[in-house]
């Protein structure tokens, strides 16, 4: 009897994950199942493309090792089909002491994590990298790239598709149902053009974004960790001042702060994004500042680990909603690293939504996690580095999915 396997979710790591299903399997019967009417619609296709070489990730961590692995994946996918992957390099910056002592950190990690390259530069050699930074010192990772990640995900849907992957869009999953040997998965078509679905699998992979938890729960998971929708939104450097950047230009982490903050990045097709924030949205699918969804604000204001992270952060996400609302206090934080940037220099930009699980703890999930409840797997946080780990997170939950690997143990007590 063939294997009936469903993955719900059809961004880049629910494609590649059916591709590598079938590419183990030829026979399997894998459907995957998307509520909008195309792949990648939404973190997939609202992210800057950027491939992370794994420099700031723990060692050991699953993000550190399915990154390294998601690398060489990737890269050689892009070479394939003739994808654009532009090694653009980044440097890493420092505008102080305490950064410097920072990035003697990052750079014990990236020789941990096997990233190639990496190495410290001062003023002069940072210069020569980006003629239009300042700062005490870098760290270059020069094998860091960027991918247009929509059309990699299409040419992932077009090997899976050949090789017989089901593909229903448009369908939302409503249900979740343990029946024996079986799991049933209601859906409900969102046009109403085509019928809802009753289907029945032997396994089921939950690769939803930002409704994660959700899925999760219906499959009968616990709420913790919920995912909190954040929004990042991004300028863009007018066409005539793209020069003043050549790669990526990013700050160091601070590691009081739960997000990166504002830095630029050079994209597949030559622009050049400045960005991104991190406010908090008021829609799961809120890319613009507009966009309420109540079941969404209801959900995130009554977890509590939200409420212990606002507590916590507070001045963060007020520095953070300046940003958005000011674009002189936005230009300010790059202009740290490229002092000829100004306001004059910006014009809006896209916004993406970053599906950020939060504990009951109140502190973020940092490392990849993935659980399993009976014939279900759901990936229940997959932040950055997602996208450039897609196919080593491919090959994890393919494993995971056909019993040649059981789940870990995360350092903070949780399944990875």
């Amino acid at each position: 009897m063939r294997l009936r396997v469903g993955v719900v979710g059809g961004g880049i790591i629910g494609v590649s994950l059916a591709r590598r299903l079938l590419g183990l399997l030829p026979d399997a019967e894998v459907t995957l199942i998307e509520k909008e009417p195309r792949l990648g619609t939404h973190q997939t296709g609202h992210n800057s493309g950027v491939v992370h070489a794994g420099i700031y990730y723990q060692p050991g961590s699953l993000k550190a090792r399915l990154c390294r692995r998601g690398v060489t994946l990737l890269k050689e996918f892009c070479q394939q089909r003739g994808l654009t992957y532009n090694e653009c390099g980044k440097l890493v910056v420092a505008l102080d002491e305490q950064d410097l002592a920072r990035l003697d950190d990052i750079r014990a990690r990236a020789i941990s994590n096997g990233v190639p390259g990496v190495r410290l530069v001062g003023r002069a050699e940072m210069g020569q990298i980006e003629p239009a930074v300042t700062g005490l010192a870098a760290l270059h990772s020069p094998m860091t790239a960027v991918v247009d990640f929509a059309a990699v995900t299409t040419a992932l849907a077009e090997d899976a598709q050949a090789a017989g992957l089901t593909v229903l869009l448009g369908h939302r999953v409503v249900g979740i149902a343990h029946r024996g040997a079986e799991v049933r998965v209601y859906t409900e078509h969102r046009s109403g053009a085509e019928a809802d679905a009753d289907l029945g699998f032997d396994r089921l992979v939950l690769c939803a974004g930002v409704e994660s938890d959700r899925l999760a729960m219906l499959a009968g998971d616990a709420r913790d960790p919920a995912i909190v929708p954040f929004r990042g939104e991004y300028y863009l450097l007018r066409p005539e001042r793209r020069d003043l950047v050549r790669g990526l230009i990013y700050p160091v982490p601070d590691p009081r702060f739960p997000f990166l903050g504002v830095h630029l990045t050079l994209r597949h097709d030559g622009e050049v994004l400045v960005g991104p924030n991190a406010v908090l949205a008021l829609a799961r699918e809120g890319y613009r500042r507009r966009d309420v969804a109540l079941r969404d604000v209801w959900d995130t204001i009554h977890w509590r680990g939200f409420r212990r992270f606002a507590y916590r952060h507070w001045r963060t996400g007020a520095r953070e909603l300046a940003g958005s609302l000011w674009k002189r206090a936005f230009a300010a934080q790059a202009a740290r690293y490229v002092p000829e940037l100004t306001a004059a220099d910006l014009v809006a930009g896209p916004a993406g939504i970053r599906a950020q699980a939060l504990g009951r703890d109140g502190a973020l999930v940092d490392d990849f996690r993935i659980s399993t409840r009976g014939r279900v797997t759901a990936v229940r946080n997959a932040p950055s580095p997602a996208a450039t780990s897609s196919l080593a997170i491919a090959e994890h939950l393919a494993d995971l999915v056909l019993g040649r690997r059981s789940e870990e143990t995360a350092p903070d007590g949780g399944r990875r």
